[in-house]
């Protein structure tokens, strides 16, 4: 039985995709839970209208994304926290932290995923980020700084 998944199911599809499904795993377990609809002629073009937009958005936040780390690559951002006297900070920096700063200070969203830290930073100085997401890469620089 061919239907159309309308969420992402482990092992078989992605959202809008059509699948051919066995009769019984279909009728007794995707359909009950919304997983999927049966593939008609009407709900197939509505799945195909919404893969190309998908294929679209994603175009767009690459795109989007590139200029956010051309933009980030030219900003300053400070992150402050606290250190002891020998500059090992008491919480280390990780990306939650550097994704919250650089939409404060620079007013630019990137996705936690996008960010590519080895390991937290646990001390004080200017730091390297590599950013990589969908093809584009790049990295930008913070600066640690005791509160």
């Amino acid at each position: 039985m061919k239907v159309i998944l309308l969420k992402d199911v482990k092992g078989i599809g992605r959202a809008h995709d059509t699948i051919e499904s066995a009769d019984g795993y279909a009728f007794n377990f995707l359909i009950p839970k919304k997983l999927a609809i049966p593939a008609t002629p009407t709900a197939m073009k509505d799945a195909e209208l919404r893969v190309k937009q998908r294929v679209d958005r994603t175009h767009l936040d690459a795109k989007l994304l590139e200029q956010n780390i051309a933009a980030l690559a030219e900003a300053r951002i400070v992150i402050r926290a606290k250190a002891n006297e020998k500059g090992h900070l008491y919480d280390a920096v990780g990306e939650r932290e550097i994704i919250k700063a650089a939409k404060e200070q620079a007013h630019i969203d990137i996705t936690e995923d996008a960010i590519k830290l080895e390991k937290h930073i646990k001390e004080l100085g200017t730091f390297d980020i590599p950013v990589a997401a969908t093809g584009a890469f790049g990295k930008f620089s913070i600066t640690i700084e005791a509160e």
